[in-house]
């Protein structure tokens, strides 16, 4: 597994390197995908701690996390700023929120808001897409964002990936469940609460001009060998015949 997420992030960095208007050419949710597995090179120490943050781009110090921040940090990095919308829209509909009635507040707060998955919930289900849950794998596509209740009922929350677990085929999850981010196949391991779909509006008008000429995934470009994950050499040399003769 280590194996391959070096070299998802050596195609990644080659891939942008090579051709800058790749990122422009892929998906939004291809984006995200590549911006959420790169968070699984980034050591984060588990901690829950209440920090107060700038507003806004606001964020808790680089060496810490939960998993919420793996959701905030991979969307930050594609320029969307979930610290401000989630505050923005709270602002206006608090009582839409649960935080009168978990936390207890009165008014928004930007510092720990967009850090709560019930938060993140509600924001996803109002400017998103909600869409079913089920125990199908096909039902769950790269980009998707997924919630889940574990043991006493305490939330959590992932990013699906384009990569299928070689031991049951299920999409694989980056999340933070305590030992910072990491990609796991655990998306039926707990019980499943929201499944969403959560593209901006400055992206959607570009994601539907590059569906015509769409990059390949990040699945296309391994291939399944024993119980892991090789590079396609030979889809890497077509792609980027100038970097892969460089490397010989």
């Amino acid at each position: 597994m280590q194996i391959h997420l070096k070299l998802h992030r050596l195609l990644v960095f080659i891939a942008l390197a090579a051709s800058p208007g790749l990122v422009r050419a892929e998906s939004f949710s291809s984006q995200l995908v590549s911006a959420a597995i790169e968070r699984t090179s980034v050591k984060i120490r588990y901690d829950d701690s209440y920090f107060y943050i700038p507003y806004p781009n606001g964020d808790v110090p680089p060496g810490i996390g939960v998993c919420t921040d793996v959701i905030v940090r991979t969307y930050r990095a594609l320029g969307v700023d979930l610290q401000k919308l989630v505050h923005e829209d709270m602002s206006r509909n608090f009582s839409l929120y649960p935080s009168e009635r978990i936390w207890s507040l009165t008014k928004p707060d930007p510092n720990i808001d967009h850090r709560r998955v019930p938060n993140l919930e509600v924001f996803f289900s109002r400017f998103g897409e909600v869409l079913p849950i089920s125990h199908s794998p096909k039902d769950y596509q790269a980009g998707d964002i997924v919630t889940w209740r574990m043991r006493s009922n305490r939330p959590h929350i992932g990013i699906i990936t384009d990569l299928d677990s070689p031991s049951n085929g299920t999409p694989l999850i980056v999340h933070n469940i305590g030992k910072g981010p990491q990609l796991d196949g655990i998306l039926f391991n707990y019980k499943i609460a929201g499944h969403y779909r959560y593209i901006p509006q400055q992206y959607k008008e570009d994601d539907s001009t590059t569906k015509k000429n769409k990059a390949p995934d990040h699945q296309q470009l391994f291939r399944k060998e024993g119980e892991g994950y090789v590079l396609d050499e030979e889809l890497l040399k077509k792609l980027f015949p100038e970097e892969t003769g460089a490397r010989k």
